[in-house]
């Protein structure tokens, strides 16, 4: 839908993994993708951040390892996080937690809008929620946010930009990965933004 080619620039937010049966497959076709000639920039998802902190230590994780890193640990044919190819820790571990990109922010969750320098902590760009009502217009200027992590309904979306003019931020998780949900019919989405154009495009998950 998007027409991606080696002219454009695309900017993925993250959650590369713990989101679908093959985390290793969406890995390796970003790469291929680069190998190709495409341009793919990848910013770091908070499930990316459990990877790599459970490549080190489980404490605290044993819960996700069960859940959402089970499906992510079977894509590599392991059974723990520290067992992932290193090549593919790398590739997480090196990944920036924000990006400036022309007029925008592009960020996994968002920004704390509680600190002085909203862009220094690396952390709360993959965890936080609930920040859009604490952002300071004086530090934001004309920079727009745009970001995922939080997952909202279409509708939620667009209205965001229709607004954005003026609220300054745009939230494009709308929930591929929760298809199906009775508890959240309202997601089953992949959503691009065009930042040229100012324009989205949805994917209704077809899987």
């Amino acid at each position: 839908k998007i027409g991606f080619t080696r002219a454009d620039e695309l900017y993925l937010l993250g959650d590369y993994v713990d989101r679908g049966p093959d985390s290793k497959g969406v890995i390796d076709h970003i790469l291929l993708l680069r190998a190709q000639g495409y341009t793919v920039h990848c910013l770091r998802g908070n499930h990316e951040e459990l990877v790599v902190g459970a490549s080190v230590t489980m404490n605290g994780l044993e819960q996700w390892a069960k859940t959402d890193g089970r499906p992510t640990f079977e894509s590599f044919g392991v059974d723990a996080a520290r067992d992932i190819p290193k090549s593919y820790l790398d590739f997480m571990f090196r990944l920036p937690s924000y990006m400036l990109v022309d007029e925008y922010i592009l960020v996994h969750a968002g920004l704390d809008f509680d600190l002085p320098d909203p862009l220094s902590e690396e952390k709360e760009m993959t965890w936080i929620r609930n920040w859009h009502l604490k952002i300071r217009p004086a530090w934001l200027g004309e920079r727009i946010i745009v970001h995922g992590h939080t997952p909202v309904g279409c509708d939620i979306t667009e209205a965001m930009l229709a607004q954005l003019s003026t609220h300054k931020y745009l939230d494009i998780d709308t929930g591929c990965v929760f298809a199906g949900r009775l508890d959240r019919p309202w997601l089953g989405s992949l959503c691009a933004f065009n930042m040229t154009s100012r324009t989205l495009v949805f994917q209704e998950n077809v899987e």
